[in-house]
């Protein structure tokens, strides 16, 4: 179970009294749009509807209402100066006490949109891999760290779908249009395979390999050979390679998890190749 699931459900579960708060319009500038949710007890929040001055007002509302029993309220707040904020919009929001079938509902939706974020399948459980599942697991994403060895996978503790496959291949073919994949396994041949299986699926939102503008010439040829020319155009690498030069795995983890959210929240595919770019063999 992810770490937002589990979150969720120690927040809905406790069963105390929570409010509802909905942003129901926005008009011009705001921290988020409508139909964002957050949800407030006493004591606790879960869920954002952007801070500031305006997530202020809200949960003071909302622990105000829970004092005094009442069971809804609306706000309309403009986004200036009058409560400290500079967006230039205006938000009109919906504060409501929920029931014991709220909270399920909204906890059923909590999962359901769990579900349905897009899967980035990091193929490689090395350094690299586990620092980028490291940040991943945070992200509104379903992360699934894929290697061979059990070694490896076991040194990883972020909290993502970790997968012991003899052939991790089978995960790539079964990955759900959209997905985004980052191969940097511990074997140059293992990659290039992994990387054809990726490209060759047609739907794939990011497709990244971690290495150099040499490899990425290698895997190139090995595609035209071996792969009926399959095309790479569509495939970044090296990964992580935007300005830094730093190969240690955490900083091109930060890099690469950047990548790959762009593209899952862009709907553009990253960058291609950068023939120039430097080596990224970072421990695998």
């Amino acid at each position: 179970m992810s770490a937002l699931v589990t979150n969720a459900s120690q927040f809905f579960e406790t069963g105390q009294p929570v409010i509802r708060v909905e942003l129901t319009r926005v008009r011009g500038s705001s921290p988020r749009e409508a139909g964002t949710e957050m949800f407030v007890t006493e004591t606790t929040l879960f869920g954002t509807i952007g801070g500031g001055q305006l997530e202020h007002i809200a949960i003071t509302q909302a622990r105000t209402m829970l004092a005094e029993g009442t069971l809804s309220t609306d706000l309309d707040l403009p986004l200036g100066p009058e409560i400290g904020q500079c967006c230039g919009g205006r938000v009109e929001m919906r504060l409501t006490r929920m029931s014991r079938n709220d909270r399920a509902d909204a906890l059923y939706r909590v999962k359901t949109e769990k579900a349905e974020e897009p899967h980035v399948y990091i193929m490689g459980a090395g350094h690299v891999g586990r620092a980028i599942a490291d940040l991943l697991q945070h992200a509104p994403v379903n992360c699934v760290l894929v290697d061979m060895r059990a070694e490896e996978l076991a040194l990883c503790t972020a909290n993502v779908d970790k997968r012991l496959r003899a052939i991790p291949e089978v995960d790539i073919f079964r990955a759900p249009p959209g997905s985004a994949f980052v191969v940097l396994t511990h074997d140059h041949g293992l990659d290039f395979l992994l990387t054809s299986a990726a490209l060759e699926l047609g739907h794939a939102a990011y497709v990244g390999m971690i290495g150099s503008a040499t490899k990425r010439a290698k895997l190139r040829s090995w595609c035209e050979s071996h792969c009926n020319g399959l095309s790479i155009e569509d495939l970044t690498c090296p990964i992580g390679a935007t300005g830094s030069r730093d190969k240690r795995p955490e900083i091109i983890a930060a890099f690469v998890a950047a990548e790959v959210l762009t593209a899952l929240t862009t709907g553009a595919r990253a960058a291609g190749g950068k023939e120039e770019a430097v080596l990224l063999q970072a421990a695998q």
